[in-house]
């Protein structure tokens, strides 16, 4: 007997529920994939076209501080603190009084200063008028000469006459002793007369070189007396310490009674108003960055709703760390190259910093537009 056909079966549904599930996923993966590459290529695309035309343009960094050229106040003088009237956090005006210092020793000084001033001018106005009564006495030497020059002309005359009359005996001997001791005696006092006379005449040029081309004013003891008095005067002042600047005291250090001594810092003021920022860039981002770019800056303090425009004022001289306390030594063997950072300023908007003020060493983020290179 032949052998029977085989019976015939349907297909397992449980194959092609698992083949249409697999080739389901693969459908998915497949979309999948492909959206993820299209999204991949707009990012790409995206960010291309955000870096041609924003991205190329700008550089910032987040390494930047807020800093100020802070006002020191020191005493110009040395004495004892009698007054403080401020304190650390206080803002100040220019002018205002910060301390006051003990001025007795001062004002001794200035009243000293003073009477040699006018003892100066004094002295002036007496070296003034001996020059007129010096004057007076080179008349006096002068009519002297006159007097005593008459005298020896009439004496000589007489001598001279018995003289002549000697040989016919008409004078005695006695006679013509007489009139020689005269003669002598006229000689020297008109050499008495001249000598007096110069002496007086040299009292009174000495006299006119102290005076003369002076007035009580610009006389120069009356001068160096004024620059002493001006001296005291400064001192005197000085004892009144006042605010250099307009700003916010900060490290105060002086007590009433604390003897001050002169340049020791006893006080700093930070002018608010007048500070900048100090954004410290990498080397490689400062190529196309140039002074008077414009800048956006904004602070951690305020967050970024509050953006400050700045503008690019300048470079450091040096790195941060050229200028370290104890300077790289990159010349050994392992050395390891560190990418530098180079301190930019920029100037903020004075409107806004009044609007938003900021204060010396607060955290700040700058971008730099450079697309003006």
């Amino acid at each position: 007997m032949a052998d029977a056909d085989p019976p015939i079966t349907s297909a397992d549904p449980t194959d092609a529920d698992s083949e249409a599930r697999r080739e389901a996923r693969l459908r998915a993966r497949k979309t999948w994939l492909i959206r993820f590459a299209i999204g991949l290529a707009v990012v790409a695309l995206l960010f291309g076209a955000w870096y041609m035309l924003i991205g190329r343009n700008h550089v910032s960094t987040d390494n930047a501080y807020v800093n100020a050229e802070v006002a020191q106040v020191t005493p110009l003088i040395s004495a004892q603190a009698v007054e403080v009237r401020v304190s650390d956090t206080q803002a100040v005006k220019r002018g205002d009084i910060l301390v006051r210092l003990d001025d007795s020793n001062m004002r001794i000084a200035l009243a000293q200063a003073e009477a040699e001033l006018a003892r100066a001018r004094r002295m002036f106005r007496q070296g003034t008028a001996t020059s007129a009564a010096l004057s007076a006495q080179v008349s006096a030497r002068e009519a002297d000469i006159a007097t005593a020059q008459s005298d020896y002309d009439k004496a000589r005359i007489d001598l001279d006459r018995r003289l002549a009359l000697q040989p016919s005996g008409a004078v005695s001997g006695d006679e013509l002793t007489a009139a020689r001791n005269a003669f002598n005696a006229a000689r020297a006092k008109l050499a008495q007369a001249r000598a007096n006379q110069g002496a007086a005449a040299g009292e009174l040029a000495a006299n006119q070189a102290l005076v003369a081309g002076s007035t009580v004013e610009t006389d120069p003891m009356v001068l160096a007396a004024k620059a002493k008095l001006a001296a005291a005067r400064l001192d005197f002042e000085r004892a009144v310490i006042r605010a250099p600047i307009d700003g916010v005291v900060t490290r105060r250090q002086v007590q009433v009674g604390q003897r001050v001594t002169q340049g020791s810092p006893i006080m700093m003021i930070v002018p608010v108003s007048q500070v900048y920022v100090d954004a410290n860039f990498k080397e490689r981002q400062l190529r196309r960055v140039k002074p008077g770019q414009s800048a956006k800056v904004t602070a951690d303090l305020y967050g970024g709703d509050v953006v400050y425009h700045g503008k690019v004022v300048g470079f450091s001289g040096g790195t941060g760390s050229a200028f370290a306390l104890i300077p790289a030594q990159n010349a050994t063997g392992n050395w390891i190259k560190v990418v530098q950072r180079l301190p930019v300023r920029i100037e903020l908007d004075p409107r806004e910093l009044a609007e938003h003020p900021l204060r010396v060493g607060l955290s700040m983020e700058v971008d730099i537009d450079v697309s003006g290179d």
